[in-house]
């Protein structure tokens, strides 16, 4: 589900790219067909209006918003008109989007591999260009200092968290797979966490590069409209990257087409390698399951399966979709079934044995922290997060308006499915279970197998004394015993 719509924003990536070229930009002027209440995006002269006379109930919006609602999206007044046919320029867009994923994991990992060079490297490039010519711009700083600028009256505020939790679910691909299936290619001793550390760290700084680079040229916007107020000039979502920006480059007096270029090709870019991974992460697990059916055979089913789904994001009414199927299909999933892996892997599986087995890939001990971490806090945080979340829940909305019930009933439908999983695949272990009773079928179904533990047979030998040793000394000797040793050791 994620990397069907992923796909289908970075087909409008491709789109606004293309129109990049364009002088003047398509976005920075007017059209007589918007309507009276729009105003040029592009640096005001004195004699600059609306289109006509306005009533004091009409609302100024900017020519950059009228652009992408109108002409890219061409987007519906409200859901139930339906969705419409899909943009044919943006089902080329999504058409580019879908090959370039499959030729570059046709042949798996390696040939992924080596993309990622270029694609993990070449935004930074552009993210420096960009964040050199943001501060030079007057008013930069003022962005910049809006974003990073804490808001304590929020710190408190269980919404603000869950927004945080997604936001690193989405950035460092936490629960959708992608982590382990890149794991899965290592060698048994792989310094995991020296990886761990670096993919983490790089993940942050990158967000505070990208940050300072949006915010100080949204910190410009402002100053060029006469605001000192830079969330007036801040959209969220999909309107930071299709309206905001756009809006602040079309501002610009030298040359805003290079600008522009260089923005969408970064987000063109790194959206092709979010969805390398989704896609490779899909990929493997089918092939695991199925070893007989080739890369490129796997690679071109769902790419071209994935292209079909997607033109339903890239109607008129796409954008109404995506919101629901975000919320209610990866948000809320990845959510959940991150708090059971959370409590499967700390207290079913053990985190004295999680910490056992990387002191034995890795010959290093584990330290506290991250035994509290991974046992109490970060399930109990992310458990009173979502109960929260639900206490609170109100239904979700897309540009100020309530979905029809039909709607809210796929959502939730979705959410289910996704959900239901975890059960569904459980009860099917204990079935499969060998045992005389139902008890003895749970128990062995919530045990690991014989052969778990490394590839190697001599290691394996030699992990299952060690871990019998490890583990034997406490077992027997009470509940508060056992917990004791599953979070001290």
């Amino acid at each position: 589900m994620l990397s069907t719509y992923y796909a289908s924003l970075v087909a409008i990536f491709c789109r606004y790219f293309v129109d990049s070229f364009h002088s003047p930009l398509p976005w920075a002027t007017c059209r007589d067909e918007w309507g009276k209440n729009c105003i040029n995006a592009a640096p005001s002269e004195p004699s600059d209006e609306p289109n006509g006379t306005l009533n004091n109930t009409d609302r100024i919006i900017s020519s950059s918003e009228l652009y992408y609602v109108k002409e890219v999206l061409r987007e519906k007044d409200q859901i139930a008109d339906g969705i419409g046919l899909p943009n044919w320029d943006l089902v080329i867009g999504l058409f580019v989007s879908w090959l370039c994923v499959f030729l570059i994991i046709r042949r798996g990992v390696k040939s992924s591999g080596k993309a990622s060079y270029f694609l993990a490297l070449f935004p930074y490039v552009i993210m420096g260009v960009l964040l050199i010519r943001a501060v030079t711009l007057p008013g930069s700083l003022d962005g910049i200092y809006y974003f990073i600028k804490p808001n304590w009256g929020k710190i408190l505020d269980p919404k603000v968290w869950y927004a945080a939790v997604t936001q690193c679910f989405y950035s460092l691909s936490v629960c959708f797979g992608n982590i382990i299936m890149y794991a899965s290619y290592n060698k048994f001793g792989h310094n995991v966490h020296r990886d761990a550390t670096i993919v983490t760290a790089l993940d942050t700084a990158t967000s505070l590069l990208a940050g300072f680079t949006i915010f100080g040229i949204l910190g410009h916007l402002a100053h060029e409209i006469g605001t000192d107020d830079i969330g007036k000039v801040v959209k969220g979502g999909a309107g930071l990257a299709f309206i905001s920006y756009p809006d602040a480059i079309a501002k610009f007096k030298q040359l805003p087409q290079i600008f522009s270029v260089l923005f969408f090709l970064m987000l063109f870019v790194l959206g092709i390698g979010s969805n390398i991974a989704m896609t490779s992460c899909t990929v493997t697990a089918i092939r695991d399951r199925f070893p007989n059916f080739k890369q490129w055979q796997c690679s071109l089913l769902i790419a071209v399966v994935s292209f079909f789904i997607g033109l339903m994001y890239i109607t008129p009414g796409g954008q109404y979709m995506l919101t629901l199927v975000d919320f209610f299909g990866a948000s809320m999933i990845a959510l959940v079934l991150g708090i059971a892996e959370l409590y499967t892997i700390g207290w079913i599986y053990g985190t004295d044995r999680l910490c056992k087995d990387i002191e034995f890939m890795l010959g290093r001990k584990v330290g506290l922290y991250w035994r509290l971490c991974w046992g109490i806090f970060t399930p109990l945080i992310m458990t009173i997060i979502l109960i929260y979340f639900y206490a609170t829940y109100e239904p979700l909305i897309y540009n100020n308006q309530a979905y029809p019930a039909w709607a809210y009933g796929i959502g939730w439908s979705i959410t289910a499915f996704g959900v239901i999983q975890l059960p569904l695949w459980m009860l099917v272990a204990i079935i499969r279970e060998p045992g005389n009773t139902l008890g003895e079928k749970i128990c062995g179904a919530f045990r690991p197998k014989k052969n778990w533990g490394p590839s190697d047979p001599l290691l394996r030998e030699q992990y299952n004394k060690q871990i019998e040793h490890e583990l034997m000394p406490k077992r027997g000797q009470g509940f508060w015993a056992s917990i004791k040793q599953n979070i001290m050791g």
